[in-house]
């Protein structure tokens, strides 16, 4: 062996020939979905088994497909390490603000007409949020690739962060407004007899069944979750300012942070896929043009509920603005 053969740069098997050293993100990520596209079935059982029959109509027989997934790479190139460290400051940033606000009693200086318009339109978030971690997570599960699993299991913890400080400053407010407002009755009869929410639950349920992977990472990325972040995130974020409730303004911005991180590795797998198989866009399309109208339904359903703050915002207004970020995703998503 010649000295230039010895130090000829040596690459990592699994990568294929990049002869480069592999980072961190890498090693712990790539083609950990050993299942894919396996022969004659994705797990080692008997082919027919519904596991294996599952995964082969919801995965490898999806239309939406590319020759190889695992040149994807999310944009932020996290890690379980590296999410959880980013998260961290953000939750300490979080607890501050919770703590500020509860040792100055805000959730009891908070007006009445506010506190009832709180208990139409935030209390009962926890059950479509929940639905939209389930979602998360189903993608997560059926993904071709880790390096796709990864970020929609993160986004599934993100749902997560938002529901439990949603949850808690509930209990805050019931504490300060009668014990009746954090019950489980409270959000629950509205989720499933407010009519203002039938929309919104209809659509959040006919997503959890659908199977197909790249349908459902069509509809909630690209359609649900990008109209409710904005319903949320943005429009109530607006509406808790302008009604004095400053704990809630801030904490709707912070989650802006996690929305925007999760339409930027939408829009990325995306054209990550386009670039590959450019007829690909017809069935994106084909689905948004089902699941957008069912977004915006919900927004429409919801939006009447901001008219009753005491400083109201116009349900006209709340419509066009969401309207105008799905434009946005789907713009950026060059479909």
């Amino acid at each position: 062996m010649t000295t230039s053969e010895r130090r000829r740069a040596k690459t990592w098997s699994l990568l294929g020939d990049v002869r480069r050293k592999v980072t961190p993100y890498e090693a712990v990520t790539a083609k950990f979905h050993y299942h894919f596209r396996r022969d004659p079935a994705p797990f080692e059982l008997d082919p027919e088994m519904p596991l294996n029959t599952w995964y082969l109509r919801h995965r490898e027989n999806s239309p939406f497909q590319v020759d190889d997934w695992e040149g994807f790479r999310d944009p932020f190139k996290l890690t379980y390490k590296d999410y959880v460290s980013l998260q961290h400051e953000r939750e300490l940033y979080l607890d501050g603000l919770v703590d500020q606000h509860e040792a100055t009693e805000a959730a009891a200086g908070l007006d009445a007409g506010w506190v009832d318009t709180l208990r139409q339109l935030f209390v009962p978030l926890r059950f479509p949020l929940h639905g939209l971690q389930m979602i998360s997570l189903y993608v997560g599960q059926m993904a071709p690739s880790s390096f796709i699993t990864n970020p929609a299991s993160f986004q599934a913890a993100d749902e997560m962060r938002r529901i439990q400080r949603i949850a808690y400053w509930t209990k805050v407010l019931g504490n300060a407004h009668g014990d009746d407002l954090a019950t489980t009755a409270a959000a629950r009869d509205a989720w499933v007899g407010g009519a203002e929410w039938q929309p919104l639950r209809e659509t959040v349920e006919q997503l959890l069944i659908a199977y197909d992977w790249g349908e459902a990472f069509t509809a909630l990325n690209l359609a649900v979750k990008p109209a409710l972040d904005s319903l949320i995130d943005w429009q109530l974020g607006e509406l808790a300012s302008r009604n004095g409730d400053a704990f809630l303004s801030l904490l709707f911005a912070e989650f802006q942070h996690d929305a925007r991180r999760s339409r930027k590795w939408s829009a990325a797998l995306v054209d990550y896929a386009l670039r590959r198989d450019q007829e690909l866009s017809g069935v994106l399309t084909g689905w948004l043009d089902t699941w957008v109208p069912r977004a915006q339904a919900a927004t429409e359903g919801l939006a009447p509920l901001f008219g009753t703050a005491p400083v109201s915002m116009p349900a006209t207004g709340v419509v066009d603005a969401v309207r105008s970020q799905l434009a946005e995703v789907r713009a950026t998503c060059g479909l």
